[in-house]
This record gives C-alpha cells, sequence and structure tokens, in this order.
C-alpha cells in the first residue's frame, strides 16, 4: 500500500486501551484508484494514489509530480 505518486506509505502508531495497554498498529494511507486526464498524452491514465497527491495534482498537475516520482506514465493504462 504505497502511492505511486508521492510514494506516501503507513505509519506506525499505538494503540492505547482505556487500561493502558498499548498495542502496535498501522495507519493507513487514504489511498484510491483514479483514472486521471493525462494531457500529453491525450488519455485516461488509471493510478492508485493517496487524496493528498490529488490535492497536489491539482496544484502542480499531472506531468510535474510524474516527473518528480521519476514515473513514466506511458507505461500506465
Amino acid at each position: 500500500r504505497v502511492c505511486e505518486l508521492t510514494g506516501k506509505k503507513y505509519n506506525n502508531a499505538r494503540k492505547i486501551s482505556y487500561s493502558h495497554i498499548r498495542t502496535r498498529k498501522k495507519q493507513q494511507p487514504n489511498l484510491q484508484y483514479k483514472r486521471l486526464w493525462w494531457e500529453a498524452g491525450q488519455r485516461f491514465v488509471r493510478l492508485r494514489i493517496c487524496t493528498q497527491a490529488l490535492k497536489t495534482i491539482d496544484k502542480k498537475g499531472l506531468d510535474a509530480m510524474a516527473k518528480e516520482a521519476g514515473i513514466d506514465l506511458r507505461k500506465h493504462r
């Protein structure tokens, strides 16, 4: 479970019960499969990205985000 654009992964955390027993848990990123319009390729690209990356795509653009992450969008459907 890793965001394809930002590389965001799970966070190790602790769950503390009422009796103060600590157990380890993972906090997963909010990953979504999204079909995004790729302007340079004139087609849709399906990516598994976190919702934080969706906001960043609105700000920077898909091409800039993919270039930062080192992803070749031609290989995605």
